[in-house]
C-alpha cells in the first residue's frame, strides 16, 4: 500500500470573502507501514492536509490516492483520531470501540471480537463497561485509538492526539502508540507541534513552511527504537529539525 499526495493545494474563502491559501502544491509519497510525523508553524495547514487525506475536505487542486498491490480488495480506508477524543459519552468503552463496525453493518459477532481484541491491545481490559467520564485523558485517547483500529484502516491519521495530556502521560502514550504500531503495522500520519515527539516517533518527519503550507524538508530518522531522548544523536536530529522549523516560521511570529 502506498499513499500518494499529488500536488495538493487548498484555498478557503474567509468570512470576509477573501481567498486564504492554506496549502500549496504538497507532494508526498508515504510507504506501507511508515510512521510519518508532520510538523510546521501554527496555521500552516497540517490539520487541513489530514482532513483532505481522510476525505473530510476536498483539495482545491491535486489529488490523494491510496494504491494497494492487491487491487481486488475493497476501497482503502482511513481513520482519523483527534485531540478531543470525540467519544460518545453515553456509550461504554466497548460500545465506543465497536461503533464504526456497527455503522458499517458488521455482525454482532464481528463487532464483539474486534472490540475485545483492541481493548486488549490498548491495555483497557477490565474497563469494557466504563463510560468516558470515568476515564482519565490518557485512557480516553486509548479508546479513540482502539475505535479507529477496529475498522481495520489502511492509514491511521492522528491530529495532535496527545496535545492535551500532561507530559508524563504523553510520554507513556508515545511508547504505547509505537508498541501498537509495531503490532499492527499500520501506516500512520501523525500531526504534532512537538519536535521532541516527532523525533521520538517518526520514520520520517515532514516539515511544512508557514501558510500556505508546502513541504520545506523531509527528514529521515535513522535511529533504532526504542530511542534515547538523552543521546547525542537524538539531540543532533532535534536541533536540525528545530532549525528547519525556525526557517519555516513566517515573519513576525
Amino acid at each position: 500500500m502506498t499513499l500518494h499526495i499529488n500536488d495538493v493545494s487548498k484555498v478557503f474563502i474567509s468570512e470576509k470573502g477573501e481567498m486564504v491559501e492554506a496549502l500549496s502544491h504538497i507532494d508526498l509519497e508515504v510507504n506501507d507501514t511508515e510512521f510519518i510525523c508532520i510538523l510546521g508553524p501554527s496555521g500552516c495547514g497540517k490539520t487541513t492536509l489530514l482532513r483532505i487525506i481522510a476525505g473530510l475536505e476536498n483539495a482545491s487542486s491535486g489529488s490523494v490516492e491510496i494504491v494497494r498491490g492487491d487491487s481486488g480488495r475493497p476501497v482503502p480506508k482511513t481513520a482519523m483520531i483527534f485531540q478531543e477524543y470525540s467519544l460518545y459519552p453515553w456509550r461504554s468503552v466497548f460500545d465506543n470501540i465497536s461503533f464504526g463496525l456497527e455503522l458499517s453493518g458488521a455482525s454482532r459477532e464481528v463487532r464483539e471480537e474486534a472490540a475485545h481484541r483492541y481493548i486488549e491491545l490498548v491495555g483497557l481490559k477490565g474497563f469494557e463497561q466504563s463510560y468516558p467520564y470515568e476515564l482519565s485523558g490518557g485512557m480516553r485517547q486509548r479508546v479513540a485509538v482502539a475505535r479507529a483500529l477496529a475498522i481495520e484502516p489502511d492509514v491511521l491519521l492522528m491530529d495532535e492526539p496527545f496535545g492535551a495530556l500532561d507530559a508524563q502521560t504523553r510520554n507513556r502514550l508515545q511508547k504505547e502508540i509505537l508498541e501498537i504500531w509495531d503490532k499492527t503495522r499500520k501506516t500512520i500520519l501523525f500531526v504534532t507541534h512537538s519536535v521532541d515527539e516527532a523525533v521520538y516517533l517518526a520514520d520520517r518527519i515532514v516539515v511544512l513552511t508557514g501558510r500556505p503550507g508546502s513541504v520545506r524538508e523531509l527528514i529521515s530518522i535513522g535511529l533504532p527504537r526504542p530511542r534515547d531522548r538523552t543521546s547525542a544523536e537524538f539531540a543532533a536530529i532535534r536541533r536540525h529539525v528545530l532549525d528547519m522549523m525556525n526557517e519555516s516560521m513566517p515573519p513576525g511570529r
